[in-house]
């Protein structure tokens, strides 16, 4: 799809971007409200649109398109938008997605620069772990404090299907040494499909000798084929009868109202197991998230097109507070949810691996 940046039409393969969203009737605070009263705390940045493997359910088998490494945000681009979305925008936690955000060789300087300039706010980091064994003790030097792993069976060869390459030994290795590297509390993100959910008792079961804390997430249309349907979706219901043929499980809810995932305890706890269900049990009312693709476009909600451009006014010379104002604006105009099961819903052009998780 064609867009337009400051005049120059760009074939680029991405949604249409404003420039100069309505604001009409923003109260005037620093922080990232919206017109339902939602403030956005916890901040998504994707770093690449590359990824190592190719998930069914994510990429095509080919990939996604390259993007020019003139337009990805640089290491201190990424870092001064950073600083801005925590000083000025009362940002709280941040996260590196991606694609895959190891495919990013200065990862560690963009991590390094982020614990720099926001000393004391959370960086954690979303990967599939292929090659996080060699990685894991720099990122934790640098600043990095937790991760989670996405992961949707413990089967080699489910596992190789799934993600078209057989790298769940490279998986489980990371895994092990994130934790040793002090990278916890170590989160396990599954997409529950048709296809991982007679092997899900087995995931838990695996999590639960590993020390790791699991999420399933209910799977949305964002994939990249576009093959996704609502009548083919398993659910949160379908999931708890399996597990609950195996564990004794006790619901406990949310942590806190913005947290996505409801948790139960398994077994008498103290481990639980979370279950994200975005379409089943929808949390669009308490959304507290923002993104920030790897193109450096605001995006304010997953399933929205419209996005708000960063990088170009970065880029032109505008100041902090100027890139806080179009932060500002872009979550101002934020939809009231996402409307999956509405009549008519019409999935986002972006899969998931290039919006970031």
């Amino acid at each position: 799809m064609t867009v337009v940046r400051t005049g120059t039409v760009v074939d680029v393969g991405i949604p249409a971007v404003r420039t100069a969203p309505d604001v009409a009737g923003r109260p005037d605070v620093p922080e990232l409200v919206d017109s339902f009263g939602r403030v956005a705390r916890d901040l998504r940045v994707s770093i690449t649109e590359k990824c190592s493997l190719r998930c069914t359910y994510c990429m095509p088998a080919e990939g996604l398109p390259a993007v020019p490494r003139t337009q990805l945000l640089t290491t201190d681009e990424i870092v001064r938008l950073v600083g801005v979305a925590v000083h000025r925008l009362g940002v709280r936690e941040v996260r590196f997605t991606g694609g895959e955000p190891l495919m990013r060789r200065d990862l560690e300087d963009i991590v390094a620069g982020c614990a720099e300039r926001v000393p004391g706010i959370p960086l954690a980091m979303t990967t599939n772990a292929v090659g996080l064994e060699h990685r894991a003790d720099a990122l934790a030097r640098a600043g990095l404090t937790r991760v989670n792993v996405s992961l949707d069976t413990v089967d080699r060869a489910h596992f190789a299907e799934l993600t078209r390459r057989d790298r769940l030994p490279s998986v489980l290795t990371g895994i092990r040494a994130a934790q040793q590297a002090g990278l916890a509390p170590m989160k396990i993100n599954a997409v529950l499909m048709s296809e991982t959910l007679s092997g899900a008792a087995e995931l838990l079961e695996w999590c639960l000798a590993a020390g790791c804390a699991l999420r399933f997430i209910e799977q949305m249309p964002l994939d990249a084929d576009h093959e996704w349907a609502r009548e083919n979706m398993v659910g949160a219901q379908a999931l708890l009868n399996v597990l609950g043929a195996r564990f004794a499980l006790e619901e406990i809810g949310r942590e806190d109202p913005s947290s996505p995932a409801e948790e139960w305890l398994v077994n008498g706890g103290p481990a639980t197991v979370g279950i994200i269900g975005s379409v089943t049990r929808p949390f669009c009312e308490d959304c507290d998230r923002t993104r920030l693709t790897a193109e450096g476009t605001v995006r304010s909600c997953l399933f929205s097109d419209q996005e708000v451009d960063l990088r170009d006014a970065l880029r032109s010379g505008a100041t902090d507070e100027d890139l806080a104002l179009l932060w500002r604006a872009a979550m101002w105009g934020k939809w009231a949810g996402h409307g999956i099961n509405a009549a008519g819903f019409i999935p986002p052009q972006r899969s998931m691996g290039a919006i970031g998780g």
